[in-house]
């Protein structure tokens, strides 16, 4: 499976991450667990004893002061490299695009800006790639990838087909075709993608309608 994703994607070669960009990968990779901890906790609240909520919302502070100082050393690194602080500054135009968004694609696609929309998109795996055997013609369907940018184009996704008009247009004119919503909203996630590819590509700020 590792051989035919390969030679589907063709991925570009790209040089090795020096320490800063390694540490604001890991730095995203700790939020996400804080994060995933807050919500855990929050959960746990509501089927414990009341006896046991204050120790579990002084560990919910915690948890969410460690989270405003990890935001506090991610602004902090990202203000230090004016390569990122353009980038972020351009991807965040773009509405539903935060800073996390913004900062994960960053992190965790460089090649963003250098490939096609579509070998990006395979990349990222929001691509529809074969599914095929001899003479046989499966489903396409999307899979291999990187889960933590898909996760968060997933989100911006989300809030895009609320508050992004090209992305929601898109979306409901899916919808009309007879297009399952899980699947319409992969296709606004591979087209806010090649926006994204686009926008970084050409140094251009959001425009709505922007070419795909």
């Amino acid at each position: 499976m590792l051989a035919r994703f390969a030679q589907t994607v063709r991925p570009a070669l790209r040089p090795i991450p020096d320490q800063e960009a390694l540490l604001l990968k890991e730095l995203l990779s700790r939020r996400r667990q804080i994060v995933d901890m807050i919500v855990a906790e929050k959960n746990r609240r509501a089927s414990t004893l009341p006896a046991l909520h204050p120790m579990i919302d002084a560990h919910v502070r915690y948890l969410e002061a460690e989270l405003k100082k990890l935001d506090q050393e991610m602004n902090q690194r990202i203000r230090q490299s004016p390569a990122w602080a353009a980038k972020e500054k351009l991807l965040t135009t773009v509405p539903g695009v935060g800073p996390v968004v913004a900062r994960t694609l960053i992190a965790n696609l460089p090649e963003l800006g250098l490939l096609t929309h579509k070998e990006i998109a395979a990349l990222v795996g929001v691509a529809p790639l074969a599914c095929d055997s001899g003479h046989l013609k499966g489903k396409r369907r999307t899979w291999g990838g990187r889960a933590p940018v898909r996760e968060k184009l997933y989100m911006a996704a989300l809030v895009g087909i609320r508050f992004n008009q090209t992305l929601r247009a898109f979306y409901l004119r899916l919808l009309q075709h007879g297009k399952p919503k899980k699947l319409a909203l992969v296709a606004c996630m591979r087209k806010l993608l090649t926006i994204l590819n686009a926008m970084v590509r050409n140094h251009q700020p959001w425009q709505n309608q922007l070419p795909s």
